[in-house]
């Protein structure tokens, strides 16, 4: 099976996209900056199936060659948390070079070292599009980068990796949604007050939130591996976002059963706690997964109850 090189392989997403390609014989490569030079771990008792470490400098743009060589696809995951701390102007400037500047050394490898790549497929986020305007039917991947801090780092973002084609590489992109897991992101914040029995609205509750769930969104990657006619720009959430009061309270019930205490947290608190952030935890975006439907891509998850059913009963990652 082909060599599938990850960026970003050791956050939420790639241990559990690295999981389900080596399930399926492909040999991973996981880049970033405390790479174990080629060490070797065979997870799957399978000879031809490896996981394999190497190392990069994204300030020195440097990379080790053997990685580049070997490769047969690039995921590009890499960048800082955007949820993980509050946006100082310093934070800011490391989410935005963090995606920036990965992207501008994997096309730096791909044209200087010697290579058998076949496609590069890379994440940007849905954070491209900006609030819902009235009677939004969902945003295509057609619609304008918004002019604030996320919309201004996903065009930049999709910009740096884009040189990649002019060296007959297929680049795909996925405009990723919120992510569903159990192993981090967004739902463990979810639950958290769950914890004491309140379920947490926040804002008004009605902003509007385009989800994945963690698997569908691993697949879509795979998808985009296995499939030559993909290329270009995709939006990878599920077919039915929800708004943020029907999230809440679809996981208090699953969680508590009857026995919670719905709340709502006011904007101005999260304002307060959240700073710059609280827009886009309190921005309603509703994004079409229409594009990548047409194109044949299957979802497992395609509701909000069965996405939540299968974290919550099987111990999903």
């Amino acid at each position: 099976m082909a060599t599938v090189l990850i960026t970003g392989g050791t956050g939420t997403v790639g241990t559990r996209l690295t999981e389900l390609l080596m399930h399926k014989g492909y040999s991973v490569i996981i880049v970033g900056r405390g790479g174990n030079q080629k060490r070797v771990v065979d997870t799957t008792g399978n000879d031809n199936t490896y996981l394999r470490y190497a190392k990069w400098n994204i300030v020195n743009q440097t990379i080790d060659e053997w990685a580049i060589r070997e490769a047969d696809f690039i995921v590009h995951l890499a960048g800082a948390g955007v949820a993980d701390q509050r946006w100082s102007a310093a934070r800011k400037k490391e989410i935005a070079d963090s995606r920036i500047e990965s992207g501008n050394l994997l096309v730096k490898a791909l044209k200087e070292i010697p290579n058998q790549v076949k496609a590069v497929i890379s994440s940007s986020a849905i954070g491209w599009y900006g609030p819902d305007p009235l009677n939004n039917p969902g945003f295509s991947e057609d619609a304008p980068a918004h002019s604030d801090f996320l919309g201004t780092t996903c065009k930049e973002w999709e910009v740096s990796i884009a040189p990649v084609q002019e060296i007959d590489k297929r680049l795909v992109i996925l405009r990723t949604g919120i992510v569903l897991s159990n192993a981090g992101g967004a739902l463990l914040e979810f639950k958290k007050p769950l914890m004491a029995r309140t379920a947490a609205i926040l804002g008004n509750g009605k902003q509007m939130i385009s989800w994945i769930h963690i698997d569908d969104l691993c697949y879509q990657f795979i998808y985009a591996i296995e499939n030559s006619a993909l290329q270009g720009v995709y939006n990878a959430v599920a077919p039915n976002p929800v708004n943020n009061k029907t999230l809440t309270l679809t996981l208090a019930k699953k969680y508590c059963g009857s026995f919670y205490l719905p709340i709502y947290v006011p904007a101005f608190a999260l304002k307060i706690v959240l700073g710059e952030m609280s827009i886009e935890v309190l921005k309603s975006a509703t994004v079409s997964s229409k594009k990548i439907l047409q194109a044949g891509f299957k979802f497992q998850y395609p509701t909000i109850e069965k996405a939540l059913d299968n974290l919550i009963n099987s111990g999903a990652k």
